[in-house]
């Protein structure tokens, strides 16, 4: 460990990173990204220096670096909002150099530089320790998908969610939060019905351990304050009309993750679902809260909500000179199951 610490408080002068610039042209402002060779001090601020190990590719970073989304707050910056990797050096006393670490969505790649570069420069309050019987890999398979599902059940369980108050729905199931969800839930004894609007990936959802399929194409979703309760609760990534529909047809004293919003960012409903069945709508936001209560999120990933399906979740890895390829895939909505990007496998 002596020889590696040496070798990585040797930090080169120039180091590869896949970079997002926002350029001005005639009246119109244009995204561009791609690899640059940049220093340490061309990073934005931070106590702790990492040497990434693996990354990942979320949605959000295909918008980025294609701008097809408004995604980074501040220009250039350096793409991918998850790393995992070693510490090269902290002046934060939590962290010393040989730490591996990981470090998932905290505004990685829309305040600060992200994860798609060969050395990254990050606040401490953002570092989690890698928990014992995870690997760097893992981290990243798992990565802010991974985090996120956990988050929604942590959440879930501490406003009393249990198996015997019935089936959790998970929308958008075969997503990367759907699916570590679908997996992380039937793994802990609760009853999944995942539903989707593509129901060709049944095989691939049982897989995972859901019961059976819902196609949101078969659904009449109705319009009454109420309609007939049928889940214990549910974690959603759509929103919209799919969410208003969950809370009319969920348990007394049933609750409801909110993660996403591919169906909408609206939410028409009434209190009913509230006051009369005492359903609880949990907002999930995965980047602003406490240090504990993210690790205490990691730490069950590596233990009773490590997924027992994580290479049929995140099958892929590529090399990180690959990268700028794999984007248009993500927001064609072409890609199957998650992709870790490979900086250095060898740490």
């Amino acid at each position: 460990m002596s020889t590696l610490i040496t070798e990585l408080r040797q930090v080169p002068e120039k180091f590869t990173a896949f970079r997002i610039h926002q350029i001005q042209e005639g009246d119109k402002k244009k995204i561009t990204s791609g690899f640059e060779q940049i220093g340490i001090d061309d990073l934005t601020a931070g106590e702790v220096v990492i040497k990434v190990a693996y990354s990942d590719i979320n949605y959000k970073d295909a918008l980025a670096a294609t701008g097809k989304g408004r995604i980074l707050r501040t220009y250039p910056l350096v793409g991918g909002i998850d790393l995992s990797g070693v510490v090269v050096s902290s002046v934060d006393d939590r962290f010393e150099a040989g730490d591996k670490v990981l470090v998932c969505g905290a505004q990685l790649s829309e305040l600060y530089d992200g994860g798609y570069s060969e050395y990254a420069r990050v606040k401490a309050d953002s570092v989690v320790a890698l928990p014992t019987g995870m690997s760097l890999r893992d981290a990243m398979a798992l990565g802010t998908a991974g985090y996120t599902a956990a988050l929604a059940i942590q959440r879930m369980e501490d406003n009393g969610q249990i198996p015997e108050r019935g089936p959790i729905v998970v929308t958008g199931a075969t997503g990367g939060v759907g699916s570590f969800a679908i997996n992380m839930l039937s793994n802990i004894g609760y009853e999944v019905i995942a539903f989707t609007g593509k129901t060709e990936q049944e095989d691939y959802l049982k897989a995972l351990g859901a019961a059976k399929l819902i196609s949101r194409h078969d659904i009449e979703m109705g319009s009454k304050p109420l309609e007939n309760a049928q889940w214990g609760g549910a974690v959603d990534s759509v929103g919209g009309e799919t969410l208003a529909w969950l809370t009319r047809t969920t348990h007394v004293w049933g609750n409801i993750a909110s993660i996403g919003l591919a169906g909408g960012f609206k939410l028409e409903t009434t209190v009913m679902p509230f006051i009369l069945r005492g359903v609880s709508l949990l907002g999930i936001n995965s980047v602003e809260m406490p240090l504990s209560v993210r690790t205490q999120g990691w730490k069950r990933l590596a233990t009773d909500l490590k997924p027992t399906k994580l290479d049929l979740i995140s099958p892929t890895t590529i090399e990180f000179r690959d990268l700028g390829n794999a984007f248009d895939a993500y927001v064609d909505g072409t890609v199957t199951g998650r992709t870790v990007v490979a900086i250095d496998a060898s740490l």
